[in-house]
């Protein structure tokens, strides 16, 4: 039997009315009104940022060189890991060509996007591992063309230790803006000419609808919501590590979500009294007690089968495993965006350096998408060809089903093929009357 132990008090949601229309005037502005004014007019009245909004490489260089020596090596480490990982996924991706009927070669290609544009966060935190996330792996799919944005957190500069990754990441153009018309400069390719194919990276609401509004006129990563993590545990579990683990993901924001989801109580109940524990030892308290209080859960279930339909049905954005058996979760769990197995890896590893991406669905949308990854970046499209005695067996076919189907013009183009290559042969290209009569 599944029983909350602690329910949700509320779930995660925006003035959804009002964003869309601040959202899509934006859009439009942008759109209509060019590149430097209305930029430098939206930088102010959101960031309180009238300076420059392009930075050249030299100056993310020198801003760069004030961050310790230490911070500089973690993060060329993590993007080592994200980059080499990244390279892999695009290797498993193969071109191909095959012959499945004599004379009819089929194929396929992988073709990169020409731009991709990456967003940083840089409002509550540094968000340094992002900019490594989304610009590494743009360019290990091949991208020719990486624009970068983030915004200013104070009105006057941008996190040294954003500048730092962008340095080492080294994307071909870097704004310095943020919001829905960080969006829409890259989506219009303000100040470079090259629109993006494709906008990736987290954001907050307003960033996450301007994605929303352009998605099919670009490609986008993912429908993102407020981060959500679940946790599967049972009585071999630390309860203190899994307190803690939830903790650390319900920092992230006032309306991210997490959840544990377990077969023993008393780790249940221990970790219940350990969280306001945990939160209370942070430096700042008020976002993950608010996320705690009002979106956490505690979900008690009999067997690791409600367990496991337990998670699959809530299909988070993270899923970490402390459990005895990790094969059998990683080959039954389904629904997830990226999954931890075992007490040595957790959620934060993931989100700064392990090297598998931490731009992932939300919103249940693990039921039907996974990450990022260079597949993002990447278009899979098919080629054909084939000899003149192939075409004559496809030709017969597609003249058929063209007129099984009612389109006389697509049958007549295989038609026209067949008197052509085969002009001795006879066809019976009135086989079938799409109003009936055969």
């Amino acid at each position: 039997m599944i029983t909350y132990i602690k329910k949700a008090s509320k779930t995660p949601e925006s003035d959804e009315a009002e964003t869309r229309e601040i959202v899509e005037n934006i859009l439009k502005a942008v759109r209509e009104n060019g590149d430097d004014e209305i930029l430098r007019h939206y930088s102010n009245k959101f960031e309180n940022w009238n300076k420059k909004l392009i930075l050249e490489p030299e100056e993310i260089e020198e801003r760069a060189k004030n961050v310790p020596q230490r911070v500089k090596a973690d993060l060329a480490f993590a993007y080592d890991q994200v980059y080499n990982f990244a390279v892999k996924q695009r290797e498993s991706m193969r071109e191909f060509e095959t012959e499945i009927t004599p004379g009819v070669i089929l194929g396929q290609r992988l073709i990169p996007c020409d731009c991709a544009g990456c967003y940083i966060p840089g409002g509550l935190f540094a968000h340094a591992a992002s900019a490594i996330m989304s610009i590494a792996t743009a360019k290990a799919a091949g991208v020719p063309y990486v624009v970068a944005c983030s915004p200013s957190h104070d009105g006057e500069t941008i996190s040294p230790a954003i500048m730092c990754a962008v340095s080492i990441c080294k994307p071909d153009v870097f704004m310095m803006m943020g919001g829905a018309h960080a969006i829409a400069a890259m989506a219009y390719g303000s100040f470079t000419g090259k629109p993006a194919d494709v906008i990736v990276g987290p954001g907050n609401r307003f960033v996450a609808e301007a994605k929303r509004q352009l998605f099919g006129k670009i490609g986008i990563d993912v429908f993102a919501g407020p981060t959500e993590s679940l946790v599967i545990a049972d009585e071999t579990a630390d309860p203190y590590m899994v307190a803690i683990d939830l903790m650390s993901q319900a920092e992230h924001g006032y309306d991210s979500p997490v959840w544990l989801v377990t077969d023993s109580r008393e780790l249940a109940e221990t970790v219940m009294i350990q969280m306001p524990k945990v939160i209370a030892d942070l430096p700042e308290t008020k976002v993950a007690t608010a996320s705690w209080r009002d979106y956490g859960e505690v979900v008690l279930c009999s067997t690791r089968e409600e367990m496991l339909e337990v998670s699959n049905n809530y299909a988070a954005e993270d899923v970490q495993v402390m459990a005895e058996d990790l094969d059998w979760w990683l080959d039954h769990l389904s629904n997830y965006g990226s999954l931890f197995l075992g007490e040595e890896c957790t959620v934060s590893y993931g989100d700064k350096t392990t090297g598998t991406n931490h731009i992932l669905p939300t919103n249940k949308a693990a039921r039907y998408s996974g990450g990022l990854s260079v597949g993002k970046f990447i278009k899979i499209v098919t080629y054909q060809r084939m000899t003149r005695d192939a075409s004559k067996r496809i030709g017969e076919v597609a003249s058929r089903i063209s007129r099984l189907e009612g389109m006389e013009g697509h049958a007549r183009a295989a038609d026209i093929r067949l008197r052509k290559y085969f002009p001795d042969d006879k066809f019976d290209f009135e086989l079938y009357d799409p109003k009936g009569k055969a």
